[in-house]
Parts: structure tokens; sequence; C-alpha cells
């Protein structure tokens, strides 16, 4: 591992119009994450109605045979994935029946990692250290070097001999169906495929190839890899149980159409119920809709940041007084973020799915009312002085 550092000043001028300049790009990011959450909600309203749909109307068939009954209706079936016709890569004489057949290669190259510090100065200027730290890895990507801030010390191929690749079996069967190619993309599970022998490789493979841990390594010594050396390694997607759900097509199938427009069909590995296909479909959606609203929760932080970044800045004159303000803002950046989401998110529900949305809305404002109803309580409680009984409307008569 090496390191470079660079250590570079800007003036308070060039500061406060690149943030201005920020600024601007923070109101798109803004309006982005808010087209983006809107979109995810009726995105997943659409597609809970189509699991819906689609768990109410799926009949379960057998593999074995097709019944023309069946022709245009949602099916739900188990059987083995099957392929006659084995996968081969021809350059490695690599060769399997399997559903895929998968190689992963990697190039050992340097890589650049950037650490930036701030140190504000007083009069609005600020000093950036950069530490660029090299370290050699391996990727399945080129990395290109040339855009490294030492490129000349730390410089990689220009390209990668060997590369990633899938072949995919073009006749898988189930049962008595054909398999369309859209579902069996969809088939995962891969296990390694060691590579046992070089003999069914081509010529330049095997004069410069040689056998280590499973795969095939290109370069001197692997125990001790230079930039520039390849890793070849193999898996396979086996043959084995599925179970799908998709419209049946004469002995094949294809996506079923659901009343929204949105497309249906599910395939897992394993022996699955069709209600256990769909309460996992279900469950996926969950998880997509709640990542897609993290993501955009913090992309509309990042938004506010960058708006309220000019006050940080125009504060920095004094570095004390910089920080703390940033450190506001900040705050301030989060709590609009949180007040605009929600916003947006409860918009959506109104727009899409109006009854429910509503009434989350009413329930949501009572207990905002209670709340603020029970703290002014507890304030007019805790105004009372303890002790001293409350004054009388007339005083007691005298003894």
């Amino acid at each position: 591992m090496s390191n470079l550092v660079e250590v570079t000043r800007q003036g308070f001028g060039s500061r406060s119009k690149n943030s201005l300049g920020g600024a601007l790009f923070g109101f798109l990011l803004v309006a982005i994450s808010a087209v983006v959450l809107f979109w995810n909600e009726g995105r997943s309203v659409k597609r809970y109605k189509d699991l819906n749909e689609g768990a109410a109307k799926v009949v379960s068939v057998a593999s074995d045979q097709v019944n023309p009954a069946n022709e245009g209706q949602l099916v739900h079936l188990t059987g083995e994935a099957i392929t006659s016709k084995p996968l081969s890569d021809a350059q490695f004489g690599v060769s399997v029946t399997a559903i895929k057949l998968i190689r992963s290669a990697e190039m050992y190259q340097w890589v650049e990692n950037v650490k930036t510090e701030d140190r504000e100065k007083v009069g609005g200027s600020v000093e950036t250290t950069r530490t660029y730290r090299y370290a050699k890895e391996w990727s399945g990507s080129l990395i290109d070097s040339s855009q490294f801030k030492d490129s000349n010390a730390h410089r990689n191929p220009a390209s990668m001999k060997y590369k990633s690749s899938t072949l995919v079996a073009g006749d898988v069967t189930v049962g008595a169906f054909q398999l369309p190619q859209f579902l069996v993309g969809k088939i995962s599970g891969s296990e390694p495929l060691p590579a046992s022998s070089l003999d069914g490789a081509s010529g330049e493979i095997k004069a410069a190839g040689k056998l280590h841990e499973g795969g095939v390594y290109f370069g001197a010594d692997p125990l001790s890899p230079v930039v520039g050396d390849i890793r070849v390694n193999f898996s396979f997607v086996p043959t084995g149980t599925i179970s799908l759900v998709a419209q049946q097509a004469e002995n094949s199938f294809v996506s079923y159409v659901a009343k929204t427009g949105g497309k249906l069909d599910i395939l897992d590995r394993g022996a699955l119920s069709a209600e256990e296909m769909f309460v996992a479909a279900h469950q996926a959606n969950k998880v997509l809709t709640w990542g897609i609203r993290v993501a955009g929760f913090f992309l509309m932080m990042a938004g506010f940041s960058m708006i309220l970044k000019p006050l940080a800045v125009f504060a920095s004159i004094l570095p004390f007084l910089g920080r703390i303000v940033e450190t506001g803002t900040s705050i301030i950046a989060f709590l609009l973020a949180g007040i605009l989401w929600t916003g947006v998110v409860a918009f959506a529900w109104i727009f899409y799915r109006p009854i429910l949305g509503i009434t989350l809305l009413v329930i949501t404002a009572g207990c905002i009312v209670l709340i603020v109803r029970r703290l002014r309580m507890k304030s007019g409680s805790a105004s009372a002085t303890p002790g001293v009984p409350p004054p009388l409307d007339t005083p007691p008569p005298l003894n």
C-alpha cells in the first residue's frame, strides 16, 4: 500500500459560489427524491393488487401433463427443471449439464481510495487535505487507472484478456412443459465447479494458464500475484426442483397480465405451494418498498443539506460559528426531510389508496391533538403552586 497527500486551499468567495451552485443542485435532489418516493408508493400498491389478484385466481396443476383446459389461466406447478444438452465454455474446455454455466474472471489491480479532511480558517477559507491510498486488490471489472491522482506509479492494464460470462441453457423443461428463457433466467442457486484439467482448453490457455485452487491462474506465481495477473473460476446452477406461477400458453408459459396492467410471474427454488410463493412475493415487495423509502429519505436529506450549505459557508468567516451553523443546518435538513418525506408518502397513499390514506391521516391528526391536549393538561397542573389552596370567590366567615 502507498499513500499520496495533497493539500489545497479554497477562498471564501470560491466556496460561497460553489455552495450556491450546490444549493441549486440540492433543489433538484429534493425534487427527484419526492418523485421517486411518490412513484414507489404507486408501484408498491400496484404490485400488492397484482399479487392479491394472482393469489385469488391461481390454479395448481400437475407438471407431468399439459391440460388444454388451463390455457390462458394463471397456474402454479412444482417439478424438476432439467436440460439434456450440456453447456460448454469452449475457451477453457469446461462442460457441465446444468441450467447455467458461470465464468468469473478477476484481475489483480491497483485501487485508489481517497480520504478528505477540511479545516476552516478565519476569514472563510478552507484547507483541504486529501490522502490518496493505493492498494492492490482482485476485481471482476477493469479499473481505469488513468483517472488516479498518481497514475504514473499505479498503472493498471488497459484491457482484461479474460472476462466473466454466463451461459444459459436453451432447452429447460419441467415435466411436460417447456420453460421460456425469461423464467430460466430466474433460476438461481449456483455451486462451485472446480476445473480439474486444461486438456480441453485452447492452446493459448494451456500455454499461459495453470490450475490453482479449483480455478485457472494466469501469472507467474499464484501465491505472489502482481498487477495484471488473472484468475478464473467456474460455477454452475444445477438442475433441480422449482416452483413457478405464470400464465399457461400451450406447453409453455408467459407473464400473466393483471387488471392494473402489471405483469406477474414468479419462480423459486424448491417445492413451494402457491400460498407460500405469494407470501414470499408480498414480503419481497415490502422489502423493496422500504428500501426505496429509506434511500429516498437520505437523498432528500442530502438535498436539503446542500440547500442550507451556504448559511454554514457564510458563517464560517469565524470557524467556530461556521461549525455551529453547520450542525444546526444538519438538524434542520433532517427535520425538513422527515416532514417532506412523510408528506409525500401520505399524499401518495391518499392518491393511490384514498380510503386507507385518509383514515390514517385522520388517526394521525387525532393522535397529535390528544398529545397536545395532554401536554397542556400537564403544563397547567405543573404551574399550580403546590400546598396553596386555590383562591375562593368569597372570603370565609370570621369567627
